[in-house]
Order: structure tokens, then C-alpha cells, then sequence
């Protein structure tokens, strides 16, 4: 569906961005923006000008709380995994200067594929649903065995003590928020802290929002062809990424399109044990996720979804709609207490 980018609040000029890119790449009469929806962070555009056909992310506008809508990191790790076997779009240009369209944006190549908004998969087959899973799991171990030092991404983050410094990171996020206070997200955060696993030195690149959503398939396949949205990367933990990953196994098709309600094995979804033991396959020295990291997965979407509902009351959020998440926060926090409480 198209969208006017020039009604959309969002701080995008298209004869500012025309201007812009008539300068870098030679005028132009083929023109056009248009907004893509289903996004909850940095507002994304299609850009086509010439015969080139272009993404653009940028920062939403208004005040942003410390450390987030990092688009900066989005367009570095993508830039680093260019060498790599990870699926990634080209990347074109990184402007900083806010004075331009309101914001930092950059642009990358488009890729041709479909992206899937549910962990069901609407509209794929039984067959292409377990060859997609298999390539979720595969694309994620190939994205972990990158050695992050020779991609130049050794300084992109600290590895060490990876999860209790997102726990603090998160539950900070988590007591600046506008909103009214979840009592089931608060004793969560307390739980966490107080059953974190000793460290045990693994390390990855971590992609931060890891899920199906966030892949784009073959427009007629079923190999993921490009992992979309990078703001939350940094070095982490491997299994922070795959207990994320494991989330629609522990909720339901009305949580943000999880596939506990449903029946995987008629979908040709397998078992949250198969997609593990298949990603292990590449990544054997990566134990299987345990309670605390599958809990602390839920615990960061569910504040990810206090800020959505922190951003819609602000009036910044990427997705006109998005306050009608905010109920998720609660629900996230009480799906991680059951997961915890089966420790």
C-alpha cells in the first residue's frame, strides 16, 4: 500500500531526499518514496530513483532515550557481514548530518524477497515452511561462526558479562518508562538477576532481534536471502539470539505471532528441539538454550514493548498503531514467569 512520505510525520522531504541523491548520483525524472509499514522502530522507506532502487532507514523523530534507534550500528554490521556468508543488503551510504531529512538515515540496495510479519508464515506451504525454518537456523549459526574480530567488528561491543549487563541495560529501560508500572515484568527483572548463569566466555556477533520478521525469503524460494533490521547487534552472547529466536515456541499466535496455539507439525513448523539440535549442527560448542535464557528473551521483547508504548504516547512511534502493543508487555513477563517457574 502506498503511503505519502511527505504526510507521514516522520521528518522525510522528498525534494530535500530528491536534491540529495539528483547531487550523488545525476538528476533524475524517475522519482518516487514510498513508506513501508510493519516496522516499530526507525521509520524505513523505498526509494526509487533512476533505475536504482533503494531502502532508506532513519531514526524516528523527537527525543530518543540513550542508546537506542542506533542506525549507525544497523549500517556498520551490515557493511562488516558484506564479506561474509550471511545474507545481507548492500549497503550504499550512511549521512549523519540530521540537517538533511530531519534525522541519520542511510541507504541501502533493496533485495527482491518476501517477508514474513508472523512465525506462521502465512501463505507458504507445509514443505516450504520446514525448509525456511531450516534456513532460520542455519542463516543464524552461519551469522555466529563469523570470527568478529577479521570483520572488523572487535570493538562493536564488550564480550564479557553479556547478560548481566543487558539485564541492567534493559531494567533501566524498564524504570524510565512513561508508562504504568507491569508488577509481573518487575519481578521478572529481579528474577533474571538473580538466576544468571556463570559466564562461560562464548561470544558472537549477535544480531539482537533475531526472528521471522525480520528475514526476507526468496521471492520464489525458500532461503532467507537478507536478515533485515540490525539496530539492536552488538557482540554477545550466541545464546541470547537463539532463545530469541525460540520465542514463538512460548507464545501464541495473538502475542506478536507466536505458534503455541497452533499446530506446528500440520504447519511444517518443527520442534523448538529439531530447529535447536539443526542450528547446533553448525554451532556444536552452543548449548541448548536453558530457562533463564529462554525467560530473559521474553523479558527484553516485553520491554521493547513498553518502548513502543513509551514511543505511541510520545507521538514518535514508527507504526500509527503501535500503542495497541502495549498490552504485549504483560503478557511477554507472565510467559517468561511460566517458563521460569519450570526451571
Amino acid at each position: 500500500m502506498r503511503t505519502d512520505a511527505t504526510n507521514t510525520g516522520l521528518g522525510l522531504d522528498r525534494d530535500t531526499l530528491r536534491r540529495f541523491l539528483d547531487a550523488r548520483y545525476g538528476p533524475s525524472e524517475a522519482f518516487d518514496v514510498q513508506r513501508i509499514g510493519g516496522g516499530q522502530s526507525n521509520p524505513t522507506f523505498r526509494v526509487g530513483h533512476g533505475d536504482r532502487r533503494m531502502i532508506l532507514r532513519k531514526q524516528p523523530p523527537g527525543a530518543l532515550a540513550k542508546g537506542a534507534h542506533r542506525i549507525d550500528r544497523e549500517y556498520k554490521a551490515m557493511e562488516a557481514l558484506a564479506s561474509t556468508d550471511v545474507p545481507v543488503p548492500a549497503m550504499l551510504l550512511y549521512h549523519e548530518d540530521a540537517a538533511l531529512l530531519g534525522t541519520p538515515f542511510y541507504l541501502m540496495e533493496e533485495v527482491d524477497g518476501r517477508v514474513f510479519q508472523t512465525a506462521a508464515m502465512e501463505g507458504a506451504t507445509a514443505q516450504e515452511r520446514a525448509r525456511m525454518y531450516a534456513s532460520l537456523a542455519d542463516t543464524l549459526a552461519r551469522l555466529h561462526a563469523v570470527p568478529y574480530e577479521e570483520v572488523g567488528l572487535a570493538r562493536f561491543g564488550r564480550s564479557e558479562n553479556y547478560f548481566g549487563r543487558q539485564i541492567a541495560l534493559w531494567s533501566g529501560q524498564l524504570e524510565h518508562s512513561t508508562g504504568e508500572p507491569i508488577v509481573e515484568l518487575e519481578r521478572l527483572a529481579r528474577w533474571l538477576s538473580d538466576n544468571q548463569p556463570a559466564d562461560d566466555g562464548l561470544s558472537a556477533i549477535a544480531h539482537g532481534d533475531f526472528r521471522v520478521g525480520n528475514m526476507m525469503y526468496a521471492a520464489h524460494g525458500t532461503d532467507v536471502v537478507a536478515v533485515l533490521d540490525w539496530e539492536l547487534s552488538t557482540i554477545g552472547h550466541p545464546l541470547a539470539d537463539l532463545a530469541f529466536c525460540c520465542m514463538p515456541w512460548h507464545t501464541s499466535s495473538d502475542e506478536y505471532g507466536g505458534i503455541l496455539d497452533l499446530d506446528a507439525e500440520a504447519l511444517g513448523i518443527p520442534d523448538e528441539a529439531s530447529f535447536v539440535a539443526r542450528y547446533r549442527e553448525t554451532m556444536p560448542h552452543v548449548p541448548a538454550p536453558e530457562a533463564f535464557h529462554l525467560a530473559f528473551a521474553l523479558f527484553r521483547f516485553a520491554v521493547i514493548f513498553v518502548g513502543i508504548a513509551d514511543r505511541a504516547r510520545a507521538g514518535n512511534a514508527a507504526d500509527p498503531d503501535a500503542l495497541k502493543y502495549a498490552p504485549l508487555a504483560r503478557r511477554f513477563a507472565m510467559r517468561a514467569l511460566d517458563v521460569a517457574a519450570e526451571k
